[in-house]
Formats: C-alpha cells, sequence, structure tokens
C-alpha cells in the first residue's frame, strides 16, 4: 500500500540523480485528469523533474488540444519504437526514458521512480548555475566507452489553466503542471567534459517558469541525467 503522504517524499534519500518523469496527456482524454493531477504532486518532489507533454492525436473527439504539440506525439511514439511497443496511448508516464505505465496509477508510478532511483546512479553529473545573466550548464566526463547522448533543453511553464469547452471533458476546468512548451537539442555529449552558457533571459522569455537540462542516449532512450532551474 502507498499512503498518500509518503508517495510526495523522495523514496531514495541516497539517489544522486532526479528522476525525469514525463506524462503524455490530452485535454480530450477523459481518463487524463487523475494523471495530471498526480503529476501535480510529482512537480512538488527535489528528486523527480515531473514533465506534462501534450498531444494532438485526439483533437478528431471534438476540442483541439489548447496545449498540444505535434512534436510531443513525436517524442511519445520514439519511446514507443525504443521500447518496442509500438503503442501510444493517454496518460502514460515515460519514467527516465526507460519503463513507461498508466499515468493515473499512482501505485505503478511510484514503484516506477523508485526503480529508476536504483538503476539511475553512474549518470555523469549535471550542473546549473547563474552567472553573470547566463545560466552555465556543466556536463561531467565518464570513463565508460561508447557514451553517446543528446543534451536537449526543455522550457516549461510551471501551470497552465484551461477551461474545456467541448468533448470529453466538456465542461472543466483543468490544470496542467510543468507544461513542456518547446524542446531542442543543444548538442551531443560523448563522455568528455561539456560547459554550456545559455542566456537567462532568453530562457525565461514570454514568462516561461523554468527549463530543464536532458541528457539522452540517442532522442528517445534512457535518460542518463537531468537537472532543473526555476526562474
Amino acid at each position: 500500500m502507498f499512503l498518500a503522504g509518503a508517495f510526495l517524499q523522495p523514496a531514495s534519500a541516497k539517489s544522486r540523480l532526479p528522476v525525469v518523469v514525463e506524462l503524455y496527456t490530452s485535454q480530450g482524454c477523459n481518463s487524463c485528469p487523475p494523471a495530471d493531477k498526480l503529476l501535480g504532486r510529482l512537480a512538488k518532489r527535489d528528486d523527480v523533474i515531473a514533465l506534462t507533454f501534450n498531444v494532438d492525436y485526439w483533437d478528431y473527439l471534438g476540442w483541439m488540444d489548447t496545449l498540444a504539440d505535434s512534436a510531443n506525439t513525436k517524442r511519445q511514439r520514439q519511446y514507443a519504437s525504443s521500447m518496442g511497443d509500438l503503442n501510444v496511448y493517454t496518460p502514460q508516464m515515460v519514467i527516465g526514458g526507460r519503463q513507461h505505465v498508466v499515468g493515473s496509477n499512482s501505485a505503478a508510478v511510484a514503484a516506477a521512480i523508485e526503480a529508476e532511483q536504483r538503476h539511475n546512479t553512474d549518470g555523469p553529473n549535471l550542473h546549473m548555475e547563474h552567472l553573470d545573466g547566463q545560466v552555465k550548464i556543466s556536463i561531467g566526463a565518464t570513463s565508460k566507452k561508447g557514451a553517446n547522448a543528446t543534451v536537449w533543453l526543455v522550457r516549461y511553464d510551471h501551470r497552465l489553466n484551461v477551461p474545456i469547452e467541448r468533448g470529453e471533458n466538456a465542461g472543466s476546468y483543468l490544470s496542467y503542471f510543468n507544461v513542456v512548451r518547446d524542446m531542442r537539442p543543444l548538442g551531443q555529449w560523448r563522455g568528455k567534459s561539456v560547459e554550456m552558457n545559455l542566456s537567462r533571459a532568453e530562457l525565461s522569455q514570454r514568462g516561461r517558469g523554468g527549463c530543464a537540462i536532458i541528457v539522452q542516449q540517442y532522442t528517445g532512450g534512457p535518460i542518463l541525467a537531468a537537472a532543473r532551474m526555476d526562474f
């Protein structure tokens, strides 16, 4: 049994690396609101980087998702391919880029996060810090051979409230947390130390609430390291 209060606490005090949890959701999916609320609770945890990716493939049901991006749908399909399961669904949570569970199943999500914390203990050191109007990103080296990962910049809004006028959730007023607004590659990490500098003003433009750096094998594989910064 998982107690609600315990669920909000870090599952392992010894874990060095935060776990990235990605929720694939849609405003037109009537089974998604419980997962959206769960993602909001996960977003409060220091040992989790919780992100919401709204997808567009349910728009035909009568409501065009106002936060959806076809790039989010593409990313979800890449996961389906890399995990050997060609099906995509909502609400889906992808944990650490390695496993997926139904996003409204809090017990399964908690177990998946704990499993990822036990597994992901040897990724590269990743740090973000403010420095003279810049955000400095430092990724450490590794002695492992064959390191090859994409460094992603993710910008998100902390919370967006949306009134739903049509479709399966018609009449609802839904809240979304850490909503991904854009995601782009900054470069590759191949096992050597890397430093990057980004403009803080650019990162926070349009009122963006925060950003995350994700070091991920290939474009949709296991996540090796991640860090976030709120503005």
